[in-house]
């Protein structure tokens, strides 16, 4: 979802500004030359390669862009400090306020993170008050349900060759090889999600079960330390089911409970798909929440 952007005075450009299509643009006679993101962008040797930007959008669309294309080449790693904005502006060639409303949509979109007097940081889903970002999953009671509590058990972990279902999913060939794992997570002592996980075997690598119970921080959280993966966003499926007999043990139920059926695809940059899951939830004592704006 996109962000909304603040509009803001900046002290640190041009007083006067006038507006056209969207973009605050200095009036006054500026030291950087006006080019467009695409000059900036075949003139940055670590970007040149990437792929064209869309006609005609808002410049500061199109340094949010550039910023993307650094993040997805890996020139800045979760958890790391992006340039200053006064770089930011001189490296693109363009003005501070610019790439400020830029970079207030990459943090709207949590895919970068303010923090004040210190600078602003590529998110990682690492910390804490990101780490369950696409777990939407809430109490229905305050003290019933606490994340942080949380408990995982891989029960099984095989490399398959991949489904025609789990091959669109993931944008790979059907019977390309992938990492299958089945694994139950519990909060508060409680059973509450089964989830079923395919990976493609090309981006991940030397992953084994061993590993990702070694970590024991969330999965997403792994994945970008050991295979440089950051998932930005997700896509769901949401609809009530009854679990089948395997299903209903590993859950500790009967067949009868209904659950929440929970299909998910992860993306990294650029929108490459790079997990698929499909989880059964428990509502029993808690809700599925989501935000819509």
């Amino acid at each position: 979802m996109s962000a909304q952007i603040k509009k803001s005075t900046y002290s640190d450009i041009d007083k006067k500004e006038s507006k056209i299509e969207g973009e605050y643009l200095p009036t006054k006679k500026s030291s950087l030359p006006n080019i467009t993101a695409n000059d900036a962008l075949a003139n940055n040797p670590t970007l040149k390669n990437s792929t064209s930007l869309p006609l005609f959008s808002p410049l500061y669309q199109q340094i949010k862009e550039l910023i993307l294309k650094s993040l997805q080449v890996g020139e800045w790693q979760p958890g790391e400090s992006i340039p200053s904005e006064m770089d930011l502006a001189e490296r693109f060639q363009v003005s501070q306020g610019t790439v400020r409303k830029a970079i207030d949509e990459l943090s709207g979109e949590n895919i970068l993170t303010r923090k004040q007097g210190v600078g602003t940081f590529v998110a990682t889903h690492s910390e804490e008050q990101v780490q369950y970002r696409f777990l939407k999953l809430m109490p229905d009671l305050e003290n019933s349900l606490k994340k942080g509590s949380s408990e995982r058990e891989i029960i099984s972990f095989k490399q398959i060759p991949a489904s025609d279902f789990v091959a669109n999913a993931l944008a790979i060939n059907a019977m390309d090889d992938v990492f299958c794992l089945r694994r139950v997570l519990s909060f508060s002592g409680v059973v509450t999600i089964l989830e079923d996980v395919w990976l493609p075997c090309h981006s991940f690598k030397g992953l084994t079960a061993d590993r990702l119970n070694a970590y024991g921080g969330p999965m997403y959280g792994f994945f970008e330390k050991a295979f440089g993966i950051k998932m930005v966003r997700a896509q769901e499926r949401i609809k009530a089911v009854l679990p089948n007999s395997v299903q209903a043990e590993l859950l500790a139920v009967s067949e009868s409970t209904p659950v929440l059926s929970v299909e998910r695809t992860a993306f990294t940059y650029n929108n490459n798909p790079m997990e698929f899951r499909q989880g059964l939830y428990l509502t029993l004592d808690c809700h599925y929440r989501n935000e819509l704006n």
